[in-house]
């Protein structure tokens, strides 16, 4: 992968409507040049949010009360919670470059931040004919760790992933998450064992070097 050094905005707990409102922001800035490529990670409070394409039947029990929002990304639904590391990638992309080019070298690069904490990862090329496996997959368990939905507008890229490391993963069985009804979601802590260092701390670290992101 060339170096694409980003600018890193870090948050905590963000209310998704609210995210979505700073975000559109700084894809404007970016797209007039006022500001340099950027991550920005965060967490959201319980949330499913849905593609365009998301069929019904594939949306949670309204009885479990978390909101369902639709949103522009790529993408089917996918939910966020605490334990959840999201980033938001703000990335202008070269004029040979397209999203599923970027889409590809986010998967390698969130790849490589999990190798580094211990869990084998790998990206995956989806079968014609199949459900997208855009996204980060454990190479031991084959289950699915990084759910990934992004747009582009005027050569600027936006939404990105969601990571989960420690936060409650029974929600994702409450729908069915990313057009898959078998899939198997994880997180790093499901992984490596609650007795683990790779603490949300540690994850965000280790993720924003293997994005060359830096304050």
């Amino acid at each position: 992968m060339k170096p694409r050094p980003l600018t890193l905005i870090h948050d905590d707990l963000v209310d998704y409507d609210a995210a979505m409102e700073r975000m559109t922001d700084l894809v404007g800035r970016r797209q007039r040049d006022e500001r340099a490529d950027t991550l920005w990670l965060l967490s959201h409070p319980m949330v499913f949010t849905v593609g365009r394409r998301t069929p019904e039947s594939h949306l949670p029990d309204p009885t479990h009360g978390v909101p369902v929002v639709e949103t522009g990304r790529g993408g089917q639904l996918t939910y966020h919670g605490p334990g959840q590391l999201v980033g938001y990638l703000i990335v202008k992309l070269a004029e040979d470059e397209g999203i599923v080019d970027y889409v590809r070298e986010v998967e390698l690069r969130l790849v490589e931040a999990l190798g580094k904490l211990g869990v084998p990862a790998e990206r995956r090329d989806t079968p014609p004919g199949h459900e997208l496996l855009t996204g980060v997959w454990t190479t031991g368990t084959s289950r699915k760790i990084v759910s990934i939905g992004m747009r582009q507008s005027r050569g600027v890229t936006s939404h990105g992933f969601a990571l989960n490391v420690d936060g409650d993963l029974t929600p994702w069985r409450w729908a069915v998450a990313c057009g898959m009804p078998d899939v198997d979601m994880t997180s790093v802590r499901r992984e490596l064992g609650p007795a683990s260092m790779a603490s949300m701390d540690t994850v965000r670290e280790t993720v924003a070097a293997a994005f060359e992101a830096r304050p």
